[in-house]
């Protein structure tokens, strides 16, 4: 009986060659698999019938996008988790899901290996193959970028030329992108020069800020214990939650970022993201812990989530540490729950109105007016006491005991 492998499929260049290749190299039966992230109608249409003409012996397509906003974006967005202080982790949230999913498809088939179609060079190979360890370790893993002698675009089109296996990839790829429902990344192309400034032909999901509307819009989310439920007083399902903002925050150019970051595997790379939506979300979220969380417990959040962007860009996400950085995370955001209202304009998210029942603000104290709670003579009992290593300090340099 020949081998099985459960190819991660997306019906792209690089995997329509990678199918004819497994079945010609390694002799295997291929079943292919398309985890369906909200990476979109245009890349998944028609992706059952590619998958048979490349040499697929059967095609999984799995919808994922509510699993993956539950129980991947919203976990991340609630540790307030961003790597390198800018990107939101669009990508690599997805693949541990995509991995999860690929290792359950090859279970059901009863496969002894998975493949995929990460590069050497970059963050992919990483995260699938730790989650396939985590999850699956008796699985063979197939990465036919470290196997096989093709180098080049031009490689791969004359590999399916020759086998007569048609494609709609041309010789000139000018960006190479990964979309999912969190976010768009663009690379390659001008990009890879970071004196160039992008064009404008690498943005999909947001108009430039001249094309964007002169008149902010605001938009209302509802959180409940940290995860966004409600848009505008509707309830809505959290994949359709994004959808909904990826679309409003986009029109007004909200979710733009243009970084060199530093990739696991040790070189910087420039990478453009698009993530509307998430950006939204992410300040919606910042403004409801504004009110809740004292001071300690937002302070360590924050540290949390530094830990916590490393560990998702590094591939970790089925370890016990992440679980456990989740667990408190969890527990921080269980008073998280209220409104906010997020002012979109001109490539800002701003937070302009906020509420929560667990809030920890009191315009009583806080007032600048008269009040009758707060003995302002007390602050000077607090102030010695607060500040009195500096001032033994300062008495033993003078000489004083």
């Amino acid at each position: 009986m020949a081998k099985r492998v459960v190819l991660a499929y997306s019906g792209g260049l690089d995997t329509s060659v990678i199918m004819p290749w497994l079945v010609e190299e390694h002799g295997c039966e291929v079943i292919a698999f398309v985890g369906d992230v909200g990476q979109g109608d245009e890349e998944l249409e028609g992706v059952e019938q590619k998958a048979m003409r490349s040499g697929a012996v059967a095609c999984e397509v799995v919808n994922l996008q509510r699993d993956f906003v539950e129980e991947f974006v919203f976990p991340t967005l609630i540790t307030g988790a961003v790597y390198e202080g800018r990107y939101l982790l669009g990508t690599s949230m997805a693949r541990p899901i995509l991995a999860r999913a690929q290792v359950e498809v090859a279970r059901k088939h009863g496969a002894t290996a998975v493949a995929h179609g990460c590069t050497g060079k970059g963050n992919d190979q990483v995260r699938f193959e730790s989650a396939f360890g985590a999850l699956a370790p008796d699985l063979e893993i197939i990465a036919p970028w470290r196997e096989w002698d093709m180098r080049s675009r031009e490689d791969l089109l004359a590999y399916l030329a020759q086998r007569d296996i048609p494609t709609s990839a041309s010789a000139e790829k000018i960006y190479s992108r990964d979309r999912n429902l969190w976010h768009i990344s663009h690379e390659g192309g001008a990009l890879e020069d970071p004196w160039n400034p992008p064009p404008e032909d690498v943005w999909m999901l947001t108009r430039g800020l001249a094309d964007a509307p002169d008149a902010p819009e605001d938009v209302t989310i509802g959180f409940v214990q940290g995860r966004a439920r409600t848009v505008d007083g509707r309830e809505l399902p959290p994949e359709q939650i994004v959808h909904e903002l990826n679309r409003r925050a986009g029109v007004h150019g909200v979710g733009r970022i243009d970084i060199v970051e530093n990739r696991l595997v040790g070189m910087k790379s420039r990478g453009c993201y698009e993530t509307p939506g998430g950006t939204v979300l992410f300040e919606g979220l910042r403004a409801i812990e504004e009110l809740v969380l004292d001071r300690e417990t937002r302070r360590y959040r924050e540290e949390l989530g530094l830990k916590f962007a490393q560990m998702v860009y590094d591939g970790q996400w089925f370890t016990p540490l992440r679980e456990a950085l989740w667990a408190c995370a969890e527990t921080i955001a269980n008073p998280l729950t209220g409104e906010v209202v997020v002012r979109l304009h001109k490539g800002h998210a701003t937070a302009v109105r906020r509420r929560a029942d667990a809030s920890l603000y009191s315009e009583t104290f806080a007032t600048f007016g008269a009040d009758e709670v707060y003995n302002q003579k007390h602050a000077e009992g607090f102030i010695r006491l607060f500040s009195l290593p500096q001032r033994i300090a300062a008495m033993k340099r003078g000489g004083l005991k």
